[in-house]
Formats: C-alpha cells, structure tokens, sequence
C-alpha cells in the first residue's frame, strides 16, 4: 500500500519538477539572451551553441528553486484534493508522506552535483571561448581569464602574471616584456607584486632591465615602488577571474588552494567558494524541506496563496542569508566553512520548528 502511495507522490513530484525546470531554465534563457546579445551582431547558431554549453550551470541553479516549487505543488495538490486528510486517516504522518518528496530529491542533488562538477567546468570553458571569440573577437581574453599563469599582450608589451587575487586587488610575481617594432626584446620589468588600480599598476619590490645595442650585457637596476600603465582589459581581466571557481572542479579546486596556501598566498575567497559547492548543492534538499510545512496549512485557495507568499519570502530570505554568508567568509569575518552552511543549519532549523508546530 505504502509502496503504491510513495509511487504515485513521486510522480506527481517528479511531474511538477521538470515542468518547472523547463520554465525556469526558458525565462532564464530569454532573459539573459535579451541582456548579452540584444547590441550584438551574432548568428543564431552562435546564441544557441552559447546556451548549449550553458545549459549544466543554468540548470544547477535553477534546481533549487524548482524543487522548492515542486514540492509546494505536489503536497498542495495533495492537500486541496483532501488526499493528505485520507493519507492522515490511516496513520501516516506528514513526514512519512514527505519521505518520497525528500529521498528524490537528496538522491538527484548528489547526481546534479556529480554531472555539475564533471560537466560544468568544461562547458564553461567552451563557453566563454565562445563569448570571447565568436561574440566579442577577443580572444586574448579568453586565454587569460583565470587566476594563476596569466598571459597577455598589450601592443608590443606581454605581461606574466603567477598570481592574481581580484578582490585585494593584487598580483604577485609579475613580469613586464617589453618589445620593439621588430620584436627584439629591449626591456623588462619583474616585481614581487603589483597594486592593481583600472589603468595604473603600482609595482613593489622589483628590477628594471635594458637591452640596449650600446651595450653587451643588460643594465639592470632595482626599485621598491614602480608606476606603469596597463589598458582597460587587464580590468576586465580582474572581474572574470573573479569567476575562476566556477571553472574548475572541486577536485582542482582544493589542489589549487593546497598550492597557494604552500606559497604563502591568500586563498580565503577559494576556501570560501570550495565549501559554498558543496552548501550550495545541499540547497535543493533546505528549498524542499522549506516547501514542506507551508504547503499543507489550509485547502483553501486563499489559504495556499498564503502560503506560498510566506514559502517564497523564506526562500529569499535564504537566499539574502546565504549571500551574506559568503560574503562575510570572503572578508574573513566567519570562517569559510561556517560561512557557507551556517544559513543551511539556520534554516533547517527554523523549519523544523514550523514543523514540529504542525504536529502532523
């Protein structure tokens, strides 16, 4: 008996899901599209390929909200049809019916997060070539959004960066090659690290060498601040890599903060951004759970409109306290695990007391 009923909530779980998903994921699509390429002249095969490669990310954030939705409206359906009273009659509690809802939905967030994790970080590297190269016709951007080995050309100068930090707006380890017409190299400029402003670079802590034809060996001489000037891109530069976590997996990711933190750099925001993948995937799980208590309140319509208008504002307050979470991790005022699962425990628990109110 309890086999058949678990079976026919998870289809009409799994129903309300996917044409959720479908709306989500389309209004997100259609927005974003009107956004990016609305003043550019692209082929519609470019915008699709574009969103092709898109489509793991988009839809790893959407699936919260649409099990949060999902959940809403199977036990609302449930609940207006009387089915949840026939399902109380015989003894079941409101978690027992919620069990199936739950199990699917813990069982697709850890299969979400394994294709997310092995999918997403290639799919975006094939979408922003795309973005750079076929959108923009930059593809110098392309090879240098990321946070570590950063190559690039300005005019007849190339730049080396071992490091990049965006949000202390430094680089460390940098190198400037400088060129003249016929690609002889005729200077260089190495320092410990740089002080990144929108064109102005002050550069600590570094040496400056000649290659001049009136002298056989270099002249070399060192300096402990340097002013040079860089073009608008390197800014551009400093707001993708801010992105650098969501192109790697969380296996490259914790390799990446092991290294940095055995050079003695700063990786607050990565160890912050490592946790909120795992926090983030357990929000599927917190948005279902939030549905639960909301959804079955009254039958009546204004009853369940009600409802949802609290369900939803406790998801944006979710999203507003997870937010902040991270940002505080990031400045360092939580530590970057509390920072991404502190708003998962807080609002497990506040939920658990609408729950345990209920008493259903």
């Amino acid at each position: 008996m309890l086999d058949i009923i678990d079976r026919y909530i998870a289809k009409m779980f799994l129903g309300f899901f996917f044409g959720s998903m479908v709306v989500l994921v389309t209004l997100f699509v259609v927005i974003d599209a009107f956004s990016n390429f609305s003043d550019e002249k692209v082929t519609l095969g470019t915008v699709i390929m574009y969103y092709v490669f898109s489509s793991p990310g988009v839809i790893t954030q959407m699936f919260p909200a649409a099990c949060l939705i999902a959940t809403m409206f199977t036990l609302s359906t449930l609940n207006k049809n009387n089915e949840l009273v026939a399902l109380f009659s015989i003894g079941n509690s409101l978690a027992r019916i919620s069990a199936p809802i739950l199990a699917l939905v813990a069982s697709m967030t850890i299969v979400v997060f394994w294709a997310g994790d092995r999918l997403i970080p290639s799919f975006n590297k094939k979408k922003n070539y795309i973005w750079f190269v076929e959108v923009k016709n930059r593809p110098h951007m392309y090879s240098s959004v990321k946070n570590s080995k950063i190559w690039y050309r300005q005019n007849n100068v190339l730049f080396n960066i071992k490091y990049m930090n965006p949000d202390e707006k430094r680089a460390n380890d940098i190198s400037f090659y400088y060129f003249d017409d016929q690609w002889n190299l005729v200077q260089t400029i190495k320092a410990q690290y740089a002080v990144m402003g929108d064109t102005d670079w002050i550069l600590k802590n570094g040496t400056v060498t000649l290659f001049t034809e009136d002298s056989s060996f270099p002249l070399t001489q060192t300096f402990e601040e340097k002013l040079v000037q860089v073009d608008n891109s390197l800014t551009e530069i400093q707001a993708e890599s801010k992105k650098f976590s969501e192109m790697v997996s969380v296996k490259e990711l914790r390799n990446f903060i092991n290294k940095n933190k055995e050079a003695g750099l700063n990786t607050l925001r990565y160890e912050v951004d490592f946790h909120a993948k795992f926090g983030f995937a357990f929000a599927s799980f917190i948005m279902s759970f939030i549905g639960i208590p909301f959804s079955v309140v009254s039958n009546r319509s204004s009853g369940r409109m009600g409802s949802v208008v609290i369900c939803l504002f406790l998801a944006f307050g979710y999203w507003a306290l997870y937010s902040s979470g991270l940002t505080m991790g990031r400045y360092g005022y939580l530590p970057p695990i509390v920072s991404a699962w502190l708003p998962n425990i807080f609002m497990m628990g506040l939920t658990g007391f609408f729950l345990l109110r209920l008493k259903k």
